[in-house]
């Protein structure tokens, strides 16, 4: 997680931010719930990783106990 995320006071006052960028992570999660999709959040962010975001998914899938069935 911490190769992904972190907080630290001195940006945005420790809100979790993608690692080397000042993106917070609620960024992402708010283009998600308004059915916007990834590529869409990495256009308006080109700061952050394709690969920081497709980890956090699977991490937070993870964390919920969701896991994809192989088809």
């Amino acid at each position: 997680m911490h190769k992904i995320v972190h907080s630290d006071p001195e940006i945005l006052g420790g809100v979790p931010v993608f690692v080397g960028t000042r993106v917070p992570v609620r960024a992402l999660w708010d283009y998600l719930e308004r059915n916007h999709d990834v590529n869409e959040f990495l256009a308006d962010f080109p700061s952050v990783q394709r690969e920081q975001v497709m980890e956090l998914i699977r991490m937070a899938r993870e964390q919920t106990g969701h896991h994809a069935s192989a088809a």
